[in-house]
């Protein structure tokens, strides 16, 4: 890792420790840190709450505005929980921000069921989980980030030493 304060999206489905991962991993690097949800239209949000999955289009102006977000952060640093899920979504936040690293939390779907389940104060409802699923295309070799397996037993403390040592790689 440079010196350079890093700029990092810990993305993934709803439901895999983004938020959780992705303060924590700020708190630990000394950096701000945006949850891409706060970002979203009010539309965005109604959609989903109402059990609608987003498309591409309804994407498309929050994506543009994690890529600005993470670019005024040029040279302090930033971390941002975004779900990214397809490498498009990827490739445009990098258009805005090239210097962005990914962090892909990989999740199995039983895993992510019971969290998801569990949450109650979330606006993403659990029947949207297998859209996200569906949607999601993991991150690839060729993409600047690192991918982070979760198990059962991981803390979030483990994942984000784990994360930490995987960037400074």
């Amino acid at each position: 890792m440079t010196d350079t304060p890093p700029l990092l999206v810990v993305m993934g489905v709803s439901g895999s420790g983004k938020t959780t991962v992705g303060s924590l991993l700020a708190e630990r690097l000394d950096l701000p840190f945006v949850d891409a949800d706060d970002l979203h239209p009010a539309a965005n949000v109604a959609k989903m709450a109402a059990g609608h999955p987003l498309d591409d289009d309804d994407r498309r102006p929050w994506l543009a505005k994690v890529g600005a977000t993470l670019h005024e952060a040029e040279g302090t640093g930033l971390v941002v929980a975004c779900s990214a899920l397809k490498r498009a979504y990827r490739e445009q936040i990098l258009a805005a921000e090239p210097h962005a690293r990914f962090v892909y939390l990989e999740v199995s779907k039983g895993l992510l069921d019971s969290r998801v389940r569990g949450r109650h104060d979330h606006f993403m409802p659990v029947q949207l989980l297998g859209s996200q699923l569906d949607t999601l295309e993991p991150l690839e070799p060729d993409e600047p980030g690192v991918t982070i397996h979760l198990t059962p037993d991981a803390t979030p403390e483990q994942l984000v030493s784990e994360v930490i040592q995987s960037i400074r790689r």
